[in-house]
């Protein structure tokens, strides 16, 4: 497919190493831990919420919660999820100072809606989602249930969630593998970089799938929607309201995916061999 494939969401061709890259999303804490009848000065790993503020041809967008690493593509992902653009292209530069993201785009006087502020506790900036307005998947992907925990175990192993226990992962993958991985705070900054990372890499979204770690909300869903990304799958719970979504769109949502069992919420025709007599 001609696509750069990365773990870690950095170009492959990149010198500097994961590790590197991880160490950017925690400090090193003094803490005292109590086991058993013991108490022990420690040092531990506490992963890093910082806020960044964005902003659009000049004018204060939102303000997000989340980890300091892979602003490019999260920048991207988000202005695309929130459909402020509609290509990668549309960007005509991106400049990151300290807690402040400037964009630039082609349109100077796109309209964006009213400034937001994303919190790292749920993500979501959406509070009121018209299930009428949303669009439909397009695509003719299927997947087998082995695919699924092939790139769920190879996606989701995260050193740094055993360092700090803090952190989501997004994997975007398709049939031959992992695409890209990111790791956040909260699971929808994690989904607005992978898909900023597929569009600056002319990623097809329509033969993709989404692995998260956390639960598949309804924002899950509509950003899902938005980059016509027609699988979705948690090894966490799913809501009402995500299936409810999926249901009217054709999005398939496959929930609780551990070892060999899984739970398929919608569009099951979507995953080989889960069609019942």
């Amino acid at each position: 497919m001609g696509k750069k494939r990365s773990v870690s969401g950095q170009d492959p061709d990149d010198a500097r190493t994961k590790p590197e890259a991880a160490a950017e999303m925690f400090r090193n804490i003094p803490a005292i831990q109590i086991s058993g009848e013991n108490a022990l000065k420690v040092s531990h790993e506490v992963i890093e919420e910082i806020p960044f503020a964005l902003f659009v041809n000049g004018r204060h967008v939102m303000t997000a919660m989340m980890s300091p690493v892979q602003l490019e593509d999260f920048t991207t992902g988000y202005l695309y999820t929130e459909q402020i653009i509609k290509k990668a292209d549309e960007i005509e530069s991106i400049r990151i100072e300290k807690n402040r993201i400037s964009v630039i785009t082609k349109n100077l006087f796109k309209v964006v809606g009213p400034k937001k502020t994303i919190l790292s506790g749920c993500g979501g900036s959406t509070s009121f989602i018209d299930t009428e307005k949303l669009p439909k998947i397009h695509s003719d992907l299927t997947i087998t249930a082995q695919m699924i925990r092939d790139r769920t175990k190879e996606g989701l192993e995260s050193d740094l969630h055993v360092k700090t226990g803090g952190i989501h992962v997004v994997v975007l993958a398709d049939r031959e593998g992992v695409i890209v991985r990111s790791e956040d705070i909260g699971r929808h900054n994690a989904m607005d970089r992978v898909i900023g990372y597929g569009l600056r890499n002319g990623t097809d979204f329509s033969k993709t799938f989404v692995i998260c770690s956390g639960r598949i909300s309804s924002e899950m869903a509509r950003k899902c929607l938005i980059a016509n990304i027609p699988i979705v799958i948690s090894r966490g719970a799913t809501t009402t309201l995500a299936i409810d979504i999926a249901k009217r769109t054709g999005l398939t949502i496959v929930a609780f995916a551990r070892s060999m069992r899984m739970m398929i919420y919608t569009n099951q025709e979507r995953i080989q061999g889960a069609q019942v007599p």
